[in-house]
């Protein structure tokens, strides 16, 4: 995966900081089981290597068909989650073939498997509880059951899901939303008479949230070190970044009192100025819309970002870095430059810069 070796953009993957964030979900949750959220490529990581990593974990969840045949044809063997389900028939042939677990979330997917009962399919039901999102609402829970029921061949398991919208700052939708489930929960009894297995808490319901960690957890962003809470650093959590973002200065400009820097010369030099060319831009990941002042690393200290983000390089001002040279190291985020302190300068979340890691990148496994 990746780029040649002619470039100086290098991500690096640490296997064993993401062997630990599991292992403190693990610790948040002792009694539930971990479905880890791997989808979008891992969150930008790299699928496969990250599967094969955690190995420990209870299953997997994807959001897209294509993402969960990728890891049975690589072998891999334990329960996988299709978040969004199945949007055909096709689909639920193939999602059969390649023994998957389904979300059901709408009434089309119910047709689907009237039209089609032929497998004994694991359902995980989805519930919407306030995300408004995916999921049925409580009051179609009677009417979904019964036409479950009514199917010749049964669901060989049926569990229950549902998703927090804001358990990471909103104490009182969060509490509202863990309620709509438990009931819900309560009146949906299976054939057995027993309550279904159920998942609610995602990586900050399960850290923040013990209460509703139930039988199993999803996490997703914690795992890779980034944080899930809108208030609280992922050291906070005992969390470990797990990708680093490496280039290197590939040029030193002298910048003159009054010059500009940059694609619409938005930064002007206010006194005589050392600027570092960088390569690494939007096409890598870097967010164009990184202001001017955001921080970078060079040789281990930061240094503002000097105009505008392009496709394939930024410009850093290192007058204050006579140390600075053709070769420098960068870090772009990683260790002294946390990924979700980048992404708070560009007004994002670090989600959107960890899956917009660009193919030219080098990525680098450690373990």
């Amino acid at each position: 995966m990746g780029a040649s070796a002619s470039s100086p953009l290098r991500a690096i993957i640490d296997l064993r900081a993401l062997r630990a964030n599991f292992e403190t979900f693990r610790r948040a949750a002792p009694q539930s089981r971990i479905l880890a959220v791997v989808k979008a490529n891992a969150y930008g990581h790299g699928v496969l290597p990250v599967v094969r990593a955690l190995g420990a974990a209870d299953g997997f969840a994807v959001a897209r068909l294509e993402e969960a045949i990728e890891l049975r044809e690589a072998g891999v063997a334990q329960r996988i989650v299709l978040l969004e389900g199945v949007f055909s028939g096709a689909q639920l042939r193939l999602a059969r073939a390649h023994q998957l677990d389904l979300v059901l979330h709408d009434t089309s997917q119910l047709d689907m498997l009237e039209a089609d009962p032929a497998g004994r399919d694991e359902l995980w039901v989805k519930i919407d509880t306030g995300m408004s999102r995916l999921g049925f609402r409580p009051e179609q829970l009677a009417s979904v059951q019964a036409r479950l029921r009514a199917l010749p061949q049964a669901p060989s398991r049926i569990r229950l899901m549902s998703h927090f919208a804001r358990a990471d700052d909103d104490a009182a939708m969060t509490a509202e939303q863990a309620q709509r489930f438990a009931a819900a929960r309560r009146q949906w009894v299976d054939a057995s008479g027993e309550t279904p297995e159920a998942s609610l808490a995602n990586s900050a319901g399960a850290l923040l949230w013990p209460q509703a960690t139930l039988d199993w957890i999803r996490p997703g962003i914690g795992l890779y070190g980034a944080t899930p809470s809108a208030s609280r650093a992922a050291t906070e959590f005992g969390l470990t970044p797990v990708m680093s973002l490496h280039s290197a200065v590939i040029a030193i400009r002298s910048v003159a009192t009054g010059e500009s820097v940059g694609y619409g010369a938005s930064w002007r030099a206010t006194r005589p100025s050392r600027i570092a060319i960088v390569a690494a831009g939007y096409a890598d990941g870097v967010p164009r819309h990184l202001p001017s002042g955001a921080p970078v690393l060079i040789e281990g200290r930061r240094a503002p970002l000097a105009g505008r983000v392009s496709m394939d390089m930024i410009a850093v001002d290192v007058t204050e870095l006579p140390q600075a040279t053709v070769g420098s190291p960068v870090v772009l985020w990683g260790p002294g430059l946390p990924v979700d302190e980048v992404a708070a300068a560009a007004g994002t979340i670090a989600y959107e810069l960890l899956c917009g890691v660009g193919r030219r990148a080098v990525f680098e496994y450690v373990d």
